[in-house]
């Protein structure tokens, strides 16, 4: 046991309560590429199902989350693939213009890699959780250079070692239109351009998305126009390698019935696409089933992510939507998922 792994045992067994990547010793220690490097899910896990059809089963943490041991055991044997949930957006990474911080979200990849696990990068642009500094940008030279430091400096970081980055995310509004975020105001539709180049520059081996919520249903305006905008982007050579559906599902709205066509819409306007938020109010067996099972019934859907381990992490916690209860129990849901599987 090294170090690196010695460290993660501690703080998932809640021995430490955590640890930060800046104080590790100096030594030459290689540390396994999650890229590279499959998964073991535990046997009889969704995970593992998946897992053999070349597909990921993935979770939303942070360092907050893996530091409780029942849901850090709860991770590493049930997923194979790790989001993290805050700790790789703007303000936890540049909170101050220039001066970058990848504490937590080191501790939290060097749980994934000591667990085999994959990470998606999550998130570069945004227009929430970015620090007050960025929204006061008001020109184009500006702002560009600014999103262009801020993807280089935090997917540089990570290079090699993640395998797909949200660059661009919630890009859209309702109606199908372009939101009117701090980067749409300043530089239009061409931050777009500028972000997903950059993060190629950055990664070239990265697989680059753009993610969106609400595009749970093959007719609404929001899927519609996201499908057009990333078919003409493609076309025009920017590098967007994948989209991803958020699957924030509810009985009321965004149901579960129309998720497979419109992932399938989805789908079919880029490379590779996936499922990577997923929670559903009520979380209800067949509901959980039908949204799953329709990344497996797609051939380049490449996987799904859980919004949080237990019901007590989500951030709709009211409503019960994870596959685990608030104790670490699986729900009748998980069993519903591993038939479908």
């Amino acid at each position: 046991m090294n170090w690196i792994d010695l460290a993660n045992l501690l703080v998932a067994t809640g021995i430490l309560a955590s640890w930060p990547a800046q104080a590790a010793p100096a030594c030459n220690v290689t540390v396994p590429n999650p890229i590279v490097r499959a998964a073991q899910a535990a046997p009889g896990t969704i995970a593992a199902r998946w897992a053999a059809k070349n597909k990921y089963f993935g979770v939303a943490a942070d360092p907050g989350t893996i530091s409780n041991a029942k849901k850090a055991g709860i991770i590493a044997k049930e997923f194979t693939q790790l989001t993290p949930e805050n700790s790789m957006k703007w303000d936890a990474t540049e909170p101050q213009r220039d001066h970058f911080t990848f504490g937590n979200a080191d501790q939290l990849m060097n749980f994934a890699t000591s667990n085999g696990q994959k990470v998606r990068g999550h998130t570069t642009v945004w227009h929430s959780q970015h620090p007050a500094w960025v929204e006061q940008i008001n020109d184009k030279a500006t702002l560009t250079q600014v999103m262009e430091k801020h993807i280089t400096q935090v997917i540089g970081h990570f290079k090699g070692k993640i395998f797909v980055w949200d660059v661009v995310n919630e890009a859209f509004n309702e109606d199908g239109s372009m939101r009117d975020s701090v980067f749409y105001k300043v530089l239009g539709e061409d931050y777009i351009r500028i972000a997903f180049e950059a993060a190629k520059k950055a990664d070239p081996a990265a697989k680059l998305y753009i993610n969106d919520y609400n595009l749970d249903d093959p007719n609404y305006a929001k899927t519609k126009g996201l499908i057009e905008k990333v078919t003409k982007w493609r076309s025009q050579g920017i590098p967007i390698d994948g989209i991803g559906s958020q699957g924030h599902v509810s009985a009321e709205w965004n149901t579960a019935k129309t998720i497979p066509a419109a992932l399938k819409a989805l789908c079919a306007a880029a490379p590779e696409c996936a499922l990577t938020e997923v929670d559903i109010a009520g979380a209800a067996p067949s509901d959980f089933a039908t949204v799953t099972k329709a990344c497996l019934d797609i051939s380049n859907c490449v996987g799904v992510t859980i919004w949080g381990v237990t019901d007590a992490d989500s951030w709709r916690a009211s409503s019960t939507p994870l596959l685990f209860d608030a104790s670490g129990n699986k729900k009748q849901a998980y069993t519903a998922v591993l038939n479908a599987s």
